[in-house]
């Protein structure tokens, strides 16, 4: 990101024709002890077919990127060596996987180099969604965070929409950007470059701009448009109650397009600003410290980059993607219940679990029939699992995962939480139950599941104990309902 702020009066441009029926769901009550995370709520068919984007493939790119400037001089500052290696490494990627791919030279530059635009030649010419970043450095270091992050989280995008080859109701350019450290000037010959038909083509321009900082935010360019709704919609859906990117106005690449009247939105984690109290409580990490301790710096390196704010940010351009330009009608609901045995009465397939979880033991009676998931009431060191592999169906309005759950405990503490039970949909943790939530009886547990739409996930419940007084966790009839 650029250092100085531009001055200059900014109107929030907003179009028809890209509103985002989504909505955020409103949080549920849980037990005081019983954290939960919200998913996406799917509404529509482009956003349950948006795929998880590979946090460990944009890393490999951030590492590329790292070795590029290594081998060049330490930088890939515009119209050095680390940046046309910075450009080819992107180029060959692109054109491999069938994009339309041209360099633009940026002669008015301040470090005359190339502009990267990449094309997927689908959907209609005249109707444009843009996704960029800039892909030079500051020459006082590697420059990952600032911005190979946003120049890889576009790249893995570009090769997904590749690989899956949707129809698209859009067509999808991307641009990797020279010279934005020098005064935003790649992007500003680009759009000056454009006819006026041309500009009003594009219908929307969506910037990445260090989405990886260590003490990140979630911040997104003029929140509020309704171009920036399918980048909110996403981050609400994870309840992370993003912020305008006050500290980057006019700082990066989306500027130009605005004062062209083009409608712009983006992602940001941060730069040298400091995180408030309030935004640490929220989001975690360090009050009073700047979102990025390595801004402009050698140490900005792949060390410099949270690989969770960064999965954030990819993940949300895959869901603004899908839900702007990817089409192929509404998908029929088949609906029901996706998950098998789920009383556990006929023995333990199509579940995994520890020797002994699925029982019909006498020591803790089943909810309904004889058979239960008995996990942990050791009152030594021990964990426990119980998973099942589900696909859940596309095109429908719900998916809740249910299920009964008795905890006993032998634990006295009203405070600390010594044994947990914690339910994850794939890597992501959806609840945490632990000794506090015991109670007499069964207890049904609800938890909306509807961001894996259309996708194949592991469910998992672990059960982890201390070394001593034991808790028990025990599962009966679960369900994971389409509808």
């Amino acid at each position: 990101m650029r250092g100085r702020t531009l001055s200059a009066g900014i109107a929030l441009a907003v179009f028809a024709g890209m509103t985002v029926s989504l909505a955020a769901q409103p949080a549920t009550a849980s037990p005081p002890t019983a954290t939960t995370v919200t998913r996406p709520i799917a509404a529509s068919a482009a956003a349950l077919a948006a795929p998880d984007i590979s946090i460990t493939n944009v890393q490999a790119h951030l590492t590329q990127f790292n070795a590029i400037a290594t081998n060049n001089g330490g930088n890939r500052r515009a119209g050095s060596a680390g940046y046309t290696a910075s450009l080819n490494y992107v180029k060959t990627r692109l054109q491999s996987a069938g994009y339309t791919v041209s360099e633009q030279y940026c002669s008015s530059c301040r470090y005359p180099s190339n502009n990267l635009i990449a094309e997927w030649p689908g959907g209609p010419a005249d109707q444009v969604v843009m996704f960029g970043a800039h892909l030079d450095g500051v020459s006082a270091g590697p420059g990952i965070n600032d911005n190979a992050t946003g120049s890889s989280t576009l790249l893995e995008n570009a090769l997904v929409l590749a690989a899956q080859n949707p129809t698209m109701t859009k067509r999808v350019r991307f641009a990797w950007w020279t010279d934005e450290e020098q005064g935003l000037n790649g992007s500003r010959f680009y759009v000056n470059s454009l006819s006026a038909t041309q500009r009003g083509h594009i219908k929307g321009y969506y910037n990445f701009d260090m989405v990886g900082s260590t003490n990140g935010g979630y911040f997104i360019n003029r929140v509020t448009s309704t171009t920036a709704a399918p980048l909110k919609a996403y981050w609400d859906s994870l309840g992370l109650q993003p912020e305008e990117n006050v500290e980057g106005q006019g700082r990066s690449d989306d500027y130009y397009f605005q004062q062209a009247g083009i409608p712009t939105s983006g992602y940001a984690a941060g730069a040298s600003a400091r995180k408030t109290s309030a935004q640490a409580a929220k989001w975690g990490g360090t009050a009073n410290s700047a979102y990025d301790p390595c801004y402009h710096r050698s140490c900005d390196t792949t060390a410099n980059v949270s690989a969770t704010v960064l999965n954030r940010a990819a993940d949300g351009v895959a869901y603004a993607l899908w839900q702007l330009a990817v089409g192929g009608g509404t998908p029929a609901c088949t609906g029901g219940q996706v998950i098998g045995n789920g009383g556990f009465e006929s023995g333990s397939t199509p579940w995994t679990a520890s020797s002994g979880v699925i029982t019909n033991a006498s020591g803790q009676p089943a909810r309904t029939g004889s058979y239960k998931a008995w996990l942990n009431g050791f009152g030594t060191t021990r964990t426990e699992s119980l998973s099942q592999s589900v696909t859940l169906p596309a095109g429908c309005s719900t998916y809740t995962l249910s299920f009964w759950l008795h905890i006993d405990t032998a634990e006295t503490t009203s405070s600390t939480a010594y044994d947990r039970l914690t339910v994850q949909a794939g890597s992501t943790t959806l609840a945490t139950y632990s000794n506090l939530n015991a109670a007499t009886g069964y207890v049904q547990r609800s938890l909306n599941v509807a961001g894996f739409a259309g996708q194949t996930v592991t469910l998992r419940f672990t059960g982890t104990e201390d070394s001593s007084l034991q808790t028990t966790f025990v599962i009966d009839d679960v369900t994971l309902q389409a509808s």
